[in-house]
């Protein structure tokens, strides 16, 4: 939270993989599973008040290492003794879940405005890259915070002033539907993050980011880090619901309303990763080039889905990087045209009905074969 371009994407590896069967992964849509994989990483935690916005320029000197995460505090740690004897053990648990949520949108604001006031302006001040890259690469960054804000306000507003919140439901099913406002943003993050290592070969920027990963307030985290965690965050929000639902007793009004909350979120998520995943599969398809017109087929242009990618090697070594479609298997030579990665089509795309596939046991490696062989333009080619 893995590609060359952006490293969103998580390939599976096809070192050393003759059979076609291999490529072909039995769980879900690339876009959907990456989701997925991202949300068992996360843990829920509490978290402190992050440091605030670089009040110095970034400076070559090494500071002593910050830590990468924020400190935890629990809300129980803030209650005075009366209090915290006065609340049962669950409903302790709820508050707490509750405040991390609380707590995680104030860190996401204060990143988001850090992006923007370390990184993205120092940058264009200092022409270290045009405001139309930077723009590319930042996207509509600074129209969330607003939206964050909101939630951050209506919860604070939901708090007694003995700490407590009695019921977030109605908050959450109100604003939740916001973030399809994300749809763009993580849409573009495959292209931001290709131009963003593009220019990170350029000594200045090289040297800009540099600088600002030993300043301490990046925590050691590099600029990619603050560019992803608005989807970091998108993710940890299913978590972050049931936590405070699994809390919540029984006979609660909120009951009823985080569930519906729950399912309000997944639903965003799905929608955002149905257009991430045509965004992706677009991206791949305009890297294309063709040798021949004949190997343009239509059923590539109009592609929706990429199921995978990957290299393809043999037992000779020969490698091939490998692209299938929802409907398309192709096969191309990875090329560099102006410093940009490209793929040349090698041979004639294979539509998947003349795909032979075999199940391949987990481990299972079946040696031998050839490209030439495998897919030659001869009718009696074995796919």
């Amino acid at each position: 939270l893995y590609l060359q371009e952006p490293s969103n994407k998580r390939v599976r590896p096809l070192a050393r993989v003759t059979s076609l069967a291999n490529l072909i992964s039995p769980v879900r849509n690339g876009a959907v599973r990456r989701f997925g994989q991202t949300i068992q990483s996360f843990a829920l935690r509490s978290d402190n008040k992050s440091p605030g916005c670089a009040q110095k320029s970034c400076s070559r000197s090494a500071a002593p290492t910050p830590p990468k995460r924020r400190n935890s505090v629990l809300w129980s740690e803030m209650l005075d003794v009366n209090m915290k004897e006065s609340l049962s053990t669950k409903e302790i648990k709820r508050q707490e879940a509750i405040y991390e949520m609380s707590r995680g949108e104030q860190d996401l604001i204060e990143d988001l405005k850090l992006a923007r006031k370390a990184y993205h302006d120092p940058m264009l001040k200092l022409s270290i890259m045009s405001e139309e890259e930077l723009t590319h690469i930042f996207g509509d960054l600074d129209s969330y915070i607003p939206l964050h804000e909101d939630l951050l306000a209506s919860l604070g507003e939901a708090t007694k002033p003995d700490g407590t919140v009695e019921q977030i439901g109605p908050i959450l099913v109100k604003w939740l539907p916001r973030l399809h406002a994300y749809k763009g943003y993580c849409s573009n993050q495959l292209a931001a993050k290709a131009l963003l290592d593009q220019k990170k070969q350029d000594r200045r920027v090289q040297d800009f980011l540099q600088r600002c990963l030993e300043s301490p307030f990046s925590r050691k985290l590099d600029l990619w880090s603050f560019l992803d965690i608005p989807r970091s965050r998108l993710v940890k929000y299913p978590l972050l619901l049931k936590e405070i639902l699994r809390h919540t007793p029984k006979d609660h009004p909120d009951i009823q309303i985080l569930e519906e909350a729950i399912s309000i979120i997944q639903g965003v998520l799905s929608d955002i990763n149905l257009k991430k995943g045509e965004s992706e599969c677009q991206y791949y398809i305009d890297k294309l080039e063709y040798l021949d017109e004949k190997q343009k087929d239509p059923r590539i242009e109009g592609s929706k889905a990429l199921l995978c990618h990957g290299e393809l090697k043999n037992k000779n070594g020969h490698k091939l990087y490998v692209f299938l479609f929802q409907d398309i298997l192709v096969l191309t030579r990875p090329v560099t045209r102006n410093e940009r990665q490209a793929y040349q089509v090698y041979r004639q795309p294979i539509p998947v009905q003349e795909l032979l596939l075999e199940d391949l046991q987990d481990g299972d490696v079946k040696m031998g074969g050839s490209f030439r062989g495998a897919f030659g333009n001869s009718d009696k080619g074995k796919h």
